[in-house]
């Protein structure tokens, strides 16, 4: 996990307790079928990472418009495995007790 991590940008950290916290309300919501959780934190990771790459970065070409695009698809995909990760730690824990 903490070898994730260093791949994980320090002003996107903040995106794993929010997408766990995220989890947590779509599984109390039973609206959404378990399977499809990470899915949608995965595009919910993205489209935020996605955000802050566009509010922080000057896109003055096609190529630094596909370097925001990679920057956020891998970053929100990292951070939506970090917080699923925590949940099957927190799980797995709890299921040993």
């Amino acid at each position: 996990m903490e070898k994730i991590l260093e791949y994980v940008k320090p002003e996107l950290l903040v995106l794993i307790p929010v997408l766990s916290f995220t989890g947590i309300g779509l599984k109390r919501a039973e609206s959404v079928a378990d399977k499809y959780i990470p899915l949608l934190l995965g595009g919910a990771g993205i489209l935020l990472a996605l955000l802050w790459v566009l509010s922080s970065s000057e896109l003055s070409g096609m190529r630094d418009v596909l370097r925001a695009a990679f920057a956020a698809i891998t970053q929100g995909i990292l951070c939506a495995g970090c917080s699923v990760y925590i949940h099957q730690v927190g799980k797995q824990v709890k299921k040993g007790e």
